[in-house]
């Protein structure tokens, strides 16, 4: 459970007592029920995490928007975007391991993350890793919902595959940027589960996964 849920989740049931000693018992129903969903919505399961050399996992629990060309920064990239909607698990990994050069935090709108135009206008937060000689870059945006974007590493920290790495609150997005020589094993439509599920392979000098291997999405 992340802290989060645990004050919204007492604040909302101390509510209800005061609201179901204060008026009509029935009225605390409904911050009782709210307390719930904020208990379950900011779950934090474990994963198990694949420990094979070269992989990048899922950065959070959703489904799979977009597989594409990109340019970032003016580099090319492969772009996989993954959406979060209110019932997935809001906690966020870091897709490889490595150590965090730079972290980018842009202030925005608030557009549905479903937009493509919310990846310049929304409220993110860019992160940059340095994994093995290979750069990955993952982007935490703010959706419709989603109005705080948490980020709790700092530049320099280390970082291992599945670690977590932050949160965003409600709905949103996040968008993983891979170099143009990664093996991908997803595409626009899959689920995947965070710090588990297997986007792509880097290049490592070692036997890589084939693209059509079971790894793919959790389905």
């Amino acid at each position: 459970m992340v802290r989060d849920g645990y004050y919204y989740g007492f604040v909302l049931l101390g509510s209800a007592l005061l609201v179901g000693w204060l008026t009509n018992p029935w009225w605390a129903i409904v911050p009782v029920l709210l307390a719930a969903f904020f208990l379950w919505f900011f779950r934090d399961p474990e994963r198990v995490v694949p420990s094979e050399p070269g992989l990048i996992v899922a950065p959070a629990d959703g489904k799979v928007t977009a597989v594409c060309p990109a340019t970032l920064d003016g580099k090319e990239f492969t772009r996989i975007s993954v959406f979060l909607n209110v019932f997935n698990v809001h906690v966020n990994r870091s897709p490889a391991d490595g150590v965090i050069r730079e972290a980018r935090y842009k202030a925005g709108q608030f557009l549905n993350a479903m937009n493509p135009a919310c990846a310049e206008c929304n409220e993110q937060n860019t992160v940059r890793l340095e994994n093995r000689g290979h750069t990955v870059i993952f982007k935490q945006i703010a959706g419709l919902l989603a109005r705080r974007v948490v980020f709790t590493k700092k530049v320099g920290d280390t970082v291992q595959r599945g670690d977590r790495i932050g949160l965003m609150k409600f709905s949103s997005r996040m968008d993983v940027f891979l170099e143009r020589s990664a093996n991908i094993h997803v595409r626009a439509g899959d689920r995947v589960k965070g710090g588990s599920s297997i986007l792509a392979t880097l290049p490592t000098g070692e036997k890589q996964l084939a693209p059509n291997s079971k790894t793919r999405g959790d389905r």
